[in-house]
């Protein structure tokens, strides 16, 4: 009787052990927020929205999880589009990532509206990764700053995250985007997902995406269908409002979700993943 008491005893033990050692990963994400700080002044999301609201909400849920089991990123264009930005070239924006405490930081077009040397200025202040992997930064100053992945821990994971950008040639002054090279996100992306699964033992890769939902080449939707060993896409630039995650097959027929968060931060995208 003794030993099957002691045997019971170890074995709630080692299950106990073995659900705190593989707790559910929390992802919250933003993306577009562009230097939206305030809650909005006007318009049918009057009072909504704000770096108070935001930082508030991350909190809540990192009290309500443990912050080890929460992962914070943001899917590009922090930059540009209030005062914020236009008188105090961008420092506010870097100041509240960091004080929120974010993860890991995709660029956006909008990052470079000022100019590469500007970007390389701020993104020194960022305490978070910038990434960024379909362009090649090479002789620029964010060569060094800027890194195509970077792997996080949080829930007792392993977890690989890459950058995207779109092509900038659209949508950035053509002096600026002409001094970085673009790389089709397709080949890129099956390349370092793979890389992170394999070699680096990743239990989850995630794409912060800035390549749009839908409606332009090498958008979200397309990037699924012809990639592989990508788990979860957080998108951006589309400013796309979904009510709930997408889910798509890749060329494997595997799952994988895509989930964006709208715009000017208005709302904290969550996304639960249960291992």
């Amino acid at each position: 009787m003794m030993i099957m008491r002691r045997l019971l005893l170890t074995m709630a033990a080692l299950a106990a052990f073995t659900a705190a050692q593989a707790q559910d990963l929390v992802i919250l994400h933003m993306n577009d927020t562009h230097s939206h700080v305030d809650p909005e002044r006007s318009g049918k999301h009057a009072g909504k929205g704000g770096a108070i609201e935001q930082a508030a909400y991350i909190d809540e849920v990192r009290s309500e999880v443990g912050k080890k089991n929460v992962l914070l990123v943001h899917a590009g264009d922090f930059s540009q589009g209030t005062s914020y930005f236009t008188e105090l070239g961008g420092d506010m924006e870097i100041s509240l990532l960091n004080a929120m405490g974010y993860d890991a930081v995709a660029l956006g077009n909008h990052e470079f509206d000022n100019g590469m040397e500007e970007l390389a200025r701020r993104l020194k202040s960022l305490k978070a990764v910038p990434v960024c992997a379909n362009y090649d930064f090479t002789g620029t100053p964010l060569e060094k700053l800027v890194k195509p992945y970077t792997i996080v821990r949080k829930a007792g994971r392993k977890i690989g995250i890459i950058g995207l950008l779109p092509d900038l040639m659209d949508v950035v002054d053509a002096s600026i985007a002409s001094q970085i090279t673009f790389i089709a996100p397709d080949k890129v992306v099956d390349e370092y997902a793979v890389y992170l699964k394999d070699e680096k033992d990743c239990d989850l890769v995630v794409v912060l995406s800035h390549l749009g939902y839908e409606g332009e080449p090498y958008t979200d939707r397309e990037l699924v269908a012809v990639t592989r060993n990508v788990d979860v896409i957080v998108g951006g630039h589309s400013h796309t409002k979904l009510k709930d995650k997408k889910v798509f097959k890749n060329v494997d027929g595997e799952d994988v979700v895509v989930v964006t968060d709208w715009k000017w931060g208005l709302q904290v995208g969550r996304l639960d993943i249960d291992f």
